[in-house]
């Protein structure tokens, strides 16, 4: 879906904006430092992930303002999506769909957002991990289940190696468990 207009409070410089899109490309255009890419982080927040520059939450509010930002957005429809953080809790993510609480993997059933910057040459030159985020992004904005799997695929994992992990040795009806559930979850992610 499009965003039909796009709402931010307190969220890095900018202590509110508004922007209502036109069909086709948009471009923003401005001095240096005057928020254009801080909008594009924005847009980026409302699907899964930790957004366009993987910044934590508390870095995200404005400096001067209460603590908390929101992002909000309306996709048409009568759809309306948002995230943010409130000044009590600035490093717990806030998801609402239509109003409702909601996950951060559920914006992905609402909004894909792919975005190509100059630091990606870099991707190449990094290690596996940085790929396989980078797929993960490419297959959520057409599949917004992938994040659910990925996540309960990474879970099982880290579980799993917990468990190897111990000096008495591991139990073997729940690792087998656990490794079926990798399995079940594995299958989805390569099908994506």
């Amino acid at each position: 879906m499009p965003l039909a207009r796009l709402a931010l409070t307190d969220f890095r410089n900018h202590a509110e904006a508004r922007v209502a899109p036109g069909p086709g490309f948009v471009i923003l255009t401005g001095e240096n430092g005057a928020g254009k890419t801080n909008i594009l982080e924005a847009v980026s927040l409302l699907a899964p992930g930790r957004g366009l520059r993987g910044a934590v939450l508390g870095e995200m509010a404005r400096g001067d303002g209460p603590g908390g930002f929101s992002v909000s957005a309306d996709l048409g429809d009568g759809v309306t999506i948002g995230t943010g953080t409130l000044a009590a809790a600035p490093e717990r993510r806030v998801v609402r769909i239509n109003g409702a609480a909601a996950s951060a993997a559920a914006l992905g059933e609402w909004l894909a957002v792919l975005w190509l910057t100059p630091q990606m040459d870099r991707l190449f030159a990094e290690g596996a991990s940085a790929r396989r985020r980078f797929l993960d992004r490419l297959v959520l904005a057409r599949e917004p289940g992938h994040a659910g799997h990925a996540n309960r695929y990474e879970a099982a994992m880290r579980a799993r190696n917990k468990l190897l992990a111990e000096p008495e040795g591991a139990d073997a009806a729940w690792l087998a468990a656990l490794e079926a559930g990798m399995a079940e979850h594995g299958i989805a992610i390569a099908e994506a």
